[in-house]
């Protein structure tokens, strides 16, 4: 043995070897709810970066076509009110002269941007394709493909000609929490009146 092993050997003298359960204990309750809160927000704000939004092949729709579209739960008085351009436009995006991937990224960050906004109407201008060179309205097409692959959006239709006609549509975002417990309050209160 050479001097590195004798050293070794005598500070480990004594030294017992600890005895291990053969399993290892789960614990069932008491999970904590902090770290799971904590990979919750983490896994959601990764795919609230991430576009999901689709760019492939699609039908081109007419430079006149209406568009209309409405979640299950949306109330046709609210649909009917925001086709008739009733509800107070709180932002809006213009598409004219960008490309769709162009388009694709700015639709998504302004959806997501008015959902951290509170917003609840909102206006994209995607124009009518008059001067595309294809036989349709391009980004009008994929506007009305993105709109209901994201969730947030509980309806849209399109524009009143004064604010842009078959080239805008206008879009109705979910409520937040806080707006519905301001509604909730607002209710309560007039019916205690």
């Amino acid at each position: 043995m050479d001097e590195e092993e004798q050293l070794f050997a005598q500070e480990m003298s004594g030294v017992k070897r600890l005895e291990l359960d053969a399993r290892v204990a789960l614990k069932k309750q008491g999970v904590d709810n902090i770290n799971i809160a904590a990979r919750r927000e983490a896994a959601t704000a990764r795919s609230e970066r991430r576009n999901f939004l689709s760019t492939g092949d699609i039908e081109l729709l007419d430079p006149y076509h209406i568009l209309e579209f409405k979640r299950e739960g949306v109330q046709h008085g609210v649909f009917r009110r925001l086709k008739q351009g009733k509800y107070r436009i709180e932002a809006s995006l213009d598409l004219h002269k960008m490309t769709v991937e162009q388009a694709r990224l700015e639709v998504f960050e302004f959806i997501r941007e008015a959902m951290k906004l509170d917003l609840r109407a909102v206006i994209i201008v995607h124009g009518r394709g008059h001067n595309s060179s294809s036989k349709g309205a391009v980004l009008k097409s994929y506007v009305n493909r993105w709109l209901p692959e994201m969730e947030e959006i509980q309806a849209y239709c399109s524009a009143q000609p004064q604010h842009g006609g078959a080239g805008a549509v206008y879009i109705m975002l979910r409520k937040s929490e806080t707006k519905k417990q301001e509604n909730r309050d607002r209710f309560s209160r007039s019916r205690s009146s």
